[in-house]
């Protein structure tokens, strides 16, 4: 008789990550084809210098903001889940079910987003590709499914790797934007100003809208301190150092293109980079700056996939979703967690049907960013002496300054988009049958 195969070990995690990790899926997770690409629409809200950088500084601002409330969370409640875990313990059941089902939907449409992203920029460079844009979509999360069926030990691995070849990239790109950069001199039209003080505000609001997204990824390693060797101590170091190297990087790449490309052209440009490296590159520069955003996409999406299964997981542990999506394998992943969220970024990619989910994931983030921050207040109010191996710079003021940034966001967002505002509450209001529904096999 051959060797009986390991059964999973139900619910528990390994502890094999340690800074290195935190800091790659930081920094992997949040800088993606965005920074590529955003830079031109802040430049078309916002056509002057000192406004661009603003606004990029206070959208970084903003992230350190988070982090810092996030992590005395994340070493308070050590346990995988993230925003979930925090809004649970502040709220209840159907507080943190209904946080983390945003969060889960947030997440596994954004994967069939990235996973497109990457067949278009792949059939950019082979257009002969076998499958065509859906057929890479659907392999590469096939693929990344697979790598994570290996183990942690395989998957973190990946992602310090592709982190830090996404990082040297975008150095790279810097440097020789400012070696062989410089602005042409062929006369470009000017960007029409806004015409009034409420259009101003509102061009603020867009760009700010626009970078907030870019940023969108700064809380990545508080959903893996079960999975760290010493959260307490890692954390603060992982999270902050993460968020601090992305805002190095984003003001660097938008020098660097305010350097290469005026301003009227930054505005006009849909993928600014591919247009700052036409002029260095010439003819190749197009294929580059593709190259760049399929490393950029690859290592996006394996910290989503690691991210939401986690959430998956949290909630079947604690009995809000199937007990068996909480069974961890022996190598260290929730395999039914990650099938599943794995099956529905499939269908998502085959129906189509993620571009209105991808609309309003940026309400979906932002309601997350807004139950973290009230659960810090919450819980230091109703739970004082948790231990508390971090505790936030500046309370209240830091995460009472993010939360009302979380609201100006929300509201904006409302009123420059209410249709897909729209769709948001109402995603948010269907959570409730299926807690009822959870809740009812749990009592069963």
């Amino acid at each position: 008789m051959g060797t009986p195969k390991p059964k999973p070990d139900s619910s528990h995690l390994l502890r094999i990550l340690g800074v290195s990790f935190g800091v790659a899926v930081t920094v992997g997770g949040t800088i993606g084809v965005g920074i590529l690409r955003t830079p031109g629409l802040v430049a078309a809200q916002l056509p002057y210098l000192w406004a661009i950088l603003a606004v990029w500084i206070l959208g970084g601002i903003y992230a350190i903001l988070g982090t810092l409330s996030v992590v005395e969370l994340g070493t308070m409640l050590p346990r995988a889940g993230g925003w979930y875990v925090y809004a649970r313990r502040a709220f209840g059941d159907f507080g943190g079910f209904t946080v983390g089902w945003v969060d889960w939907v947030a997440q596994s449409s954004a994967l069939a987003f990235l996973a497109t992203a990457t067949g278009e920029f792949a059939v950019a460079l082979v257009p002969a590709i076998p499958g065509g844009i859906r057929g890479v979509a659907v392999g590469v999360l096939v693929a990344f499914a697979l790598l994570h069926r290996l183990g942690l030990r395989s998957s973190g691995w990946t992602q310090e790797l592709t982190s830090l070849v996404k990082g040297l990239g975008l150095i790279a790109f810097v440097v020789l934007c400012f070696v062989y950069g410089g602005r042409s001199e062929a006369p470009v039209a000017a960007i029409p100003m806004p015409t009034s003080a409420i259009a101003a505000v509102v061009a603020v609001i867009i760009a700010l809208q626009s970078v907030i997204i870019t940023h969108d990824g700064w809380y990545c390693a508080v959903y893996f301190t079960e999975e760290d060797r010493d959260p307490g101590r890692n954390l603060p170091r992982s999270a902050i150092g993460g968020v601090v190297t992305i805002i190095g990087i984003y003001v660097l790449v938008n020098l660097a293109l305010l350097y290469t490309l005026p301003i009227p052209e930054l505005a006009g440009s849909v993928l600014p980079a591919a247009d700052a490296a036409q002029r260095i590159f010439g003819g190749h520069g197009g294929q580059i700056i593709t190259a760049l955003s399929l490393v950029s996409l690859l290592s996006v999406i394996n910290a989503t996939l690691l991210i939401a299964t986690r959430v998956l997981f949290a909630m079947s542990r604690d009995h809000l979703f199937f007990k068996k999506a909480s069974e961890v394998h022996p190598h260290g992943t929730p395999l039914l967690a990650m099938w599943l969220t794995t099956g529905a970024s499939v269908l998502l990619v085959v129906s189509g049907s993620f571009e209105t989910l991808v609309a309003i994931a940026a309400v979906f983030f932002v309601l997350c960013y807004l139950s973290g921050f009230v659960s810090l207040f919450v819980l230091r109010k109703h739970e004082p002496d948790l231990e508390r191996p971090f505790r936030v710079w500046g309370y209240p003021w830091t995460p009472g300054i993010a939360a009302v940034g979380s609201v100006l966001f929300l509201i904006g967002n409302v009123f420059s988009d209410p249709r897909n505002s729209l769709y948001a509450f109402a995603l948010i209001a269907a959570s409730y049958p299926v807690f009822l529904a959870m809740t009812r096999r749990k009592k069963s």
